[in-house]
């Protein structure tokens, strides 16, 4: 394990954030990263910063070739769910979760 990075209470649903989460898995760190300037998803600019981040942690501790490296394993788990209210007919409020993610990505070389 060359690298591993962890990014927690991020305001991103998990279901939503895995979507960017499945196209990234595998993936060589450049090839991740042009991917990730494409995507239109709101969690695209978090996961580059977070790929960024481990490639940089990567290449300043360890002596490792950064053009050898790819996303060994990245997870998206729950995080803590914000609970609020929204006004609705007749006088009754209904629940609006908004839900947050814990991300780590683990970059590792071939």
């Amino acid at each position: 394990m060359a690298s591993k990075v962890f990014l927690k209470y991020v305001r991103v649903p998990p279901r939503k954030a895995r979507l960017v989460a499945d196209m990234l898995r595998g993936r060589s760190v450049e090839e991740a990263t042009a991917i990730l300037k494409f995507t239109t998803h709101k969690s695209a600019p978090t996961f580059a910063k977070l790929v960024k981040s481990a490639l940089a942690n990567a290449t300043s501790q360890k002596k490792v070739d950064p053009d050898s490296l790819y996303v060994k394993e990245i997870s998206v788990d729950n995080g803590p769910i914000m609970k609020r209210f929204t006004a609705r007919a007749m006088g009754r409020g209904t629940r609006v979760n908004k839900r947050t993610s814990h991300i780590t990505v683990v970059l590792d070389e071939r």
